[in-house]
């Protein structure tokens, strides 16, 4: 049974403008120059074929901001464009048991091994600060610094229900959270989609200009990065589900330019065949 996780209340902000952008279907493998953001995301176990965990994530269609030059570079290069930060993005929100932490040396190791990372951002709720502990300690033993703005969405009267017990225990808070609206906050101090999203796109572009010419890694929570793909993607209605233990990676400038190089990327999952599910924000995340 999926448990609805949330954060702390946070004052309802108005929705950012978003940059206009144009659709290119780009490999995995093709990097561009910007700061990178890599997030990761988990929860609880759910089976899954080792079929689908290779080879489903090939490519995916992602969005690229117009006036941005496309730049080829191999996706693990030591180096990134001075004018950018690239910032990898995980949705590595695992449950503190042995399969959990699994998932998250096994993403760790993929980092180290792929990725030069200067610093490690987290959630500071315990679930993700945990993963992102190992993920600094297997880079080199990297500095991990607690965000509070990186929280999953602040659930309101919903908070530590189980999902499928949602709608009988507390109907108002259920209906507000099943809402259309992107401005309906749910009852008990819970979050909007408007005020999710101004939180985290605000702090993710809070990081990147203070790492320019960096790889960071970030890790959160499904809700959250599914405001990150509406700020890279805003022609793309949804990006789907956010996979536990997916890697994804967003390129951003001064110029509030965001470029998602790469989403829902599992392939590090191939040795486990097992995905972590997780309930990530909202009725249709994790």
């Amino acid at each position: 049974m999926s448990v609805l996780h949330t954060c702390s209340g946070v004052k309802p902000p108005r929705h950012s403008s978003l940059s206009s952008s144009e659709s290119v279907n780009i490999p995995l493998g093709i990097s561009f120059p910007t700061t990178k953001i890599i997030l990761l995301h988990n929860g609880k176990t759910a089976s899954t074929t080792h079929n689908l965990i290779s080879t489903r994530f090939l490519t995916r269609r992602v969005k690229m901001a117009e006036s941005l030059p496309l730049v080829i570079s191999p996706s693990g290069s030591s180096s990134v464009d001075p004018a950018y930060c690239e910032i990898i993005v995980g949705h590595l929100d695992v449950e503190l048991n042995d399969v959990g932490r699994e998932q998250a040396v096994a993403v760790a190791d993929r980092l180290a091994k792929e990725f030069k990372i200067s610093v490690v951002y987290s959630s500071d709720l315990n679930r993700a600060l945990e993963t992102a502990r190992t993920i600094a300690k297997t880079c080199g033993g990297l500095e991990v610094i607690e965000d509070q703005d990186l929280r999953e969405r602040h659930l309101g009267d919903l908070q530590g229900l189980v999902f499928s017990e949602a709608a009988k225990i507390c109907p108002d808070a259920h209906k507000a959270l099943a809402s259309q609206r992107t401005d309906m906050e749910i009852p008990g101090g819970g979050e909007s989609l408007d005020q999710l999203y101004k939180r985290c796109t605000t702090a993710l572009q809070r990081i990147g200009r203070k790492h320019k010419g960096q790889r960071v890694a970030v890790v959160t929570h499904g809700g959250v990065i599914r405001a990150l793909y509406k700020r890279a993607c805003p022609n793309d209605k949804s990006g789907g589900k956010v996979l536990n233990t997916s890697v994804n990676i967003f390129q951003l400038s001064d110029a509030k330019k965001w470029i998602l190089k790469t989403w829902g990327d599992v392939s590090h999952l191939s040795q486990t065949g097992v995905l972590l599910t997780g309930f990530g924000g909202n009725r249709t995340s994790g």
